[in-house]
């Protein structure tokens, strides 16, 4: 079953899933009350940016979690269009301060996998345990994440994202 919201009088293409700011609000509750129920606790949340800032913002006030980190990585430059590999991108977190923690890395999407195995394997060099939440899975990602809201074969228009960039207006 897909999960869609669309504008009033908005057709909604075949091939999108669209994620509203209400349902997402519950889709962050939903996931976090799955990790809270394999009883793990994460001691700090590593929200992926850009897609992963918002659930990951959000899954840290939901588990309780005051702890936040970063990691920039570019793999998407638009709809189907990637880099080879995903890339770190500055400012780096602090590595050091992982040491002996429990990490959550977060993301919006799972589509290749990619990024979230590589911001995975990364955070876990430094940390006690490292898993990972997302809100949507694809089935052919590399990596199945330790929580998944929902799985989903279509692409997803995420409420920050569906919009362009804002641009001055002209006076």
């Amino acid at each position: 079953m897909a999960f869609t919201e669309a504008a009033a009088g908005q057709e909604l293409p075949p091939d999108r899933e669209v994620l509203g700011w209400e349902r997402f609000g519950a889709a962050v509750r939903e996931l976090a009350q799955e990790v809270v129920d394999s009883g793990f606790v994460p001691d700090i949340v590593v929200a992926v940016a850009r897609g992963g800032l918002p659930p990951g913002g959000a899954l840290a006030y939901a588990l309780g979690t005051k702890a936040v980190g970063t990691l920039n990585v570019e793999f998407y430059r638009g709809i189907d269009e990637r880099l080879p590999d995903p890339v770190v991108l500055p400012p780096m977190l602090d590595t050091e301060a992982l040491r002996g923690l429990n990490a959550l890395v977060v993301d919006d999407v799972a589509d290749t996998g990619e990024t979230l195995s590589l911001v995975q394997r990364l955070i876990a060099e430094h940390t006690a345990t490292a898993r990972t939440a997302v809100l949507y899975a694809k089935p052919h990602s590399v990596v199945d994440p330790d929580y998944v809201w929902r799985r989903t074969d279509r692409w997803i228009t995420f409420p920050w994202s569906a919009m362009p960039p804002v641009t001055a207006t002209e006076v």
